[in-house]
């Protein structure tokens, strides 16, 4: 006998709870963002709409459903099964942190703060929460399969990421590597820059696009469906032995960017999720391309 499905409820801490939890109370967070000229009434009025959407979603999931909530900071302790259904409800961001822990399970975007967020992930309102975690399980229902980009390291270390990875050192110094396609026998070439970044259709709504239009680049940006990549190097620096011939360039399926770190210590993360980090040391090599996972936002 199968199990009934899950709903996972995944939020984050409001701004209005972190103030608290940095304060005390409400009244001398209050005095404290009166001191810096803004008022805490419209950020408790975010932390109500928050709270309520939180609770009206967890009150439209069927009753013999599972249900279980996870916190954004705990997003990388928690064990999503198979026949989850997964409920974002928050800001766009928030379904990209949670896409890199997921395996194919249905993703549902709730929007807490219509007009505030962008709502290209998360499409939708509470109010249609039921009828969405229905859709969900129902065979054939209509979902987009948005692309996702990966990172295997030589050591089977794995990171996914829904809008972009990036590559390169943990502060303000330069990394030192070497770069070139991912296919025998093609030449890598030794740079020193401040990271790579690769990202996907999702990513091209954020930092993917704010490079790609800085840079002036001719790459067409994918959209959030098509099994394109695009990356870029971030100031790639010329000198006797480093290179600056292979700064961006686009990925499809079958295609990888092969970098072989020469530096102490390189990271690689996604989304934004420094705190989930792979770290790299010299010698070690990484490959990235499209991930054969995608996700399953379901519209």
């Amino acid at each position: 006998m199968s199990l009934a499905p899950r709903a996972v409820l995944v939020h984050r801490t409001t701004e209005y709870e972190e103030l608290l939890a940095r304060h005390g109370t409400h009244g001398q967070a209050a005095f404290f963002l009166t001191s810096r000229g803004r008022s805490i009434e419209e950020v408790a009025r975010r932390h109500e709409r928050s709270r309520q959407a939180l609770a009206d979603v967890a009150a439209a999931v069927p009753l013999q459903w599972r249900q279980s909530r996870v916190e954004r900071r705990d997003l990388d302790r928690f064990l999503f099964a198979p026949e989850d259904v997964v409920v974002v409800v928050g800001q766009d961001g928030l379904v990209a942190n949670a896409a890199k822990y997921l395996s194919g399970q249905p993703v549902i975007g709730i929007d807490t703060d219509p007009g505030r967020n962008p709502g290209v992930l998360v499409r939708h309102r509470p109010a249609d929460a039921a009828a969405l975690l229905r859709a969900a399980v129902t065979p054939g229902g209509a979902a987009d399969e948005l692309t996702m980009v990966e990172a295997v390291a030589d050591d089977t270390q794995r990171l996914l990421a829904l809008n972009e990875i990036y590559l390169g050192p943990s502060g303000h110094q330069t990394a030192r590597y070497r770069l070139g396609p991912d296919a025998a026998d093609s030449p890598a070439e030794p740079q020193a820059s401040s990271g790579v970044l690769v990202g996907t259709g999702t990513g091209a709504t954020g930092w993917l696009r704010s490079v790609w239009q800085e840079r002036r680049s001719p790459l067409t940006l994918p959209g959030p469906t098509d099994s394109r990549l695009l990356w870029f190097v971030r100031e790639a620096w010329p000198s006797p032995v480093t290179g600056t011939s292979l700064v961006a360039g686009e990925l499809g399926r079958g295609q990888g960017l092969r970098l072989t770190v020469e530096s102490d210590r390189v990271v690689v993360f996604g989304d934004g999720m420094e705190t989930d980090a792979l770290e790299l040391t010299w010698g070690q090599t990484v490959r990235l391309g499209i991930s054969p996972t995608s996700l399953r936002l379901t519209v």
